[in-house]
């Protein structure tokens, strides 16, 4: 009969160990993350769920100004493009590959994006 460990014996467990790897991964986002991609993601978070609202109401409801769910689903979609390209500009991490792209610059082409995505999505209201 081969002998037991008893609870003295086992390998003690570390509090990384118990932490659900979501858990950790939430943790080092919010340690590494500055604070301005943080709110970028929240805008992304937003439209993301914006353009989920409006595709289920599209299709449980009514789609019935179908010009109108369509202006409002590309905007979105647009919107929430227009922001990732921000996100991946202002990020530290890919300083290499926008050498020439100061922040100041990011936002300016996010803000002229922003203006004609919402003129196109207005005309397109009708």
């Amino acid at each position: 009969m081969a002998p037991t460990k008893t609870a003295s014996q086992a390998k003690p467990r570390t509090a990384s160990s118990q932490q659900s790897p979501v858990l950790t991964l939430w943790n080092a986002y919010n340690e590494t993350t500055s604070t301005r991609l943080k709110t970028i993601d929240a805008f992304l978070v937003f439209l993301m769920l914006s353009g989920i609202i409006q595709f289920l109401y599209c299709i449980l409801v009514t789609n019935f100004p179908f010009n109108a769910f369509l202006a409002g689903f590309s905007s979105c979609v647009g919107q929430f493009v227009l922001a990732a390209s921000l996100r991946s500009q202002v990020n530290p991490a890919n300083k290499n590959e926008f050498k020439e792209v100061s922040p100041e610059r990011a936002f300016a082409d996010f803000a002229l994006g922003s203006i004609v995505l919402h003129f196109f999505v207005y005309n397109f209201l009708g």
